[in-house]
């Protein structure tokens, strides 16, 4: 019995399974309601394979099927679309069948169960990025409101907000004054918001050794920090840090043939949170790299250097960010410090020394 693999489409109230055999055949479909779904889980055998899409609540799922013995799979959405008999006919049988097909691939990869903590962790960082949103778009709202009436305002907050402090000074319809001053106040709100989950955050980061490990590297502050940790716990899941920058899109594409290897840009898969704030940071650390001088630079800042005169602006970026992942990395996976000098150890420095 633990050759079963149960394949399920998760859903709002109704879920769709597909059972398969050992050998890949259809034994039984059929459709729980989300109420009797636990319960249904809890009748399978142990170590019978459960697998889903990576959508809202399969983690939550994930680790109900861990209390109970049995064997949860994860698979990325992209991943499940090959596996789906027909291209036009898309319904809940067809994606479940489709889950299950994925599952039994002895090549695929599967997203890492997380828990109830790093979940707890990210969310704040959702709520923050969405805070973001919300006050750009407050402060476009203001700006357009204002052009409207012949004033103009620069693109940056305190120039808006010193608009909207002097009101009276602009010759203004009350009722105008009176809605720019509500829609002001709740720019504040949300402004107030974005600091309370940055404080929440950075007090995440502070209590976490690994987070006080990752920011000692030049261009990884508290949120970023936070999030590598919560998105990747011991990182443990990937085998080296290479796999790593893959999967947060930080390498180029390939589109080789004949022996000729192509590159394209890079993959953008992956976490795109995660990689945004790489990409930030290596900009705080070019400019580090930068500004240093020489003899007090780091050997990663001597390459940075190196890179910034050799290669565009944008893929310095990349390349830094690539290397903070990979360093991000090795110092989760071997529960390592930051080693500024610890490249000058790796043995193809050491051929280059002896080649010199």
């Amino acid at each position: 019995m633990g050759t079963i693999t149960l394949g399920v489409d998760l859903a709002k109230r109704v879920f769709s399974v597909c059972e398969m055999d050992a050998v890949g055949h259809v034994l039984r479909r059929q459709e729980v309601k989300r109420d009797a779904f636990a319960a249904w889980l809890g009748q399978q055998p142990a170590g019978t394979v459960v697998a889903m899409e990576a959508c809202s609540g399969a983690h939550h799922w994930a680790r109900h099927c861990l209390v109970l013995g049995l064997q949860p799979r994860i698979i990325a959405a992209q991943f499940v679309g090959p596996f789906r008999k027909s291209r036009t006919t898309k319904n809940d049988r067809n994606d479940a069948e489709a889950i299950a097909t994925a599952a039994r691939q002895g090549n695929m990869r599967f997203v890492p169960v997380k828990s109830v903590e790093q979940q707890a962790r990210l969310a704040w960082h959702r709520v923050r990025e969405g805070y973001k949103a919300e006050g750009l778009a407050i402060g476009n709202r203001l700006r357009g409101l204002l052009a409207e009436f012949g004033i103009v305002v620069a693109n940056s907050d305190v120039a808006l907000r010193r608009v909207l402090a002097d009101l009276e000074a602009y010759e203004l319809p009350g009722e105008l004054r009176e809605l720019l001053r509500d829609l002001a106040a709740h720019w504040a709100q949300v402004r107030e918001r974005i600091e309370a989950c940055d404080a929440r955050i950075d007090a995440h980061a502070r209590d976490d050794t690994r987070c006080m490990r990752l920011r000692s590297i030049v261009g990884i502050g508290p949120i970023t920090a936070d999030a590598v940790v919560a998105t990747l716990g011991a990182a443990t899941d990937f085998r080296n840090g290479r796999q790593l920058a893959a999967w947060l899109g930080l390498v180029p594409m390939q589109h080789s043939t004949g022996g000729r290897a192509r590159l394209g840009t890079i993959s953008c898969r992956g976490d795109a949170y995660l990689r945004t704030l790489l990409i930030q940071g290596a900009r705080s650390s070019l400019q580090r790299a930068k500004a240093v001088a020489t003899e007090q630079a780091t050997p990663e800042q001597l390459w940075i250097r190196t890179l910034d005169r050799r290669l565009p602006f944008g893929k310095v970026l990349v390349a830094i960010a690539n290397k903070h992942a990979r360093q991000a990395w090795a110092m989760l996976a071997w529960d390592v410090d930051y080693d500024p000098h610890a490249c000058l150890q790796h043995p193809r420095h050491q051929r280059t020394i002896v080649t010199v």
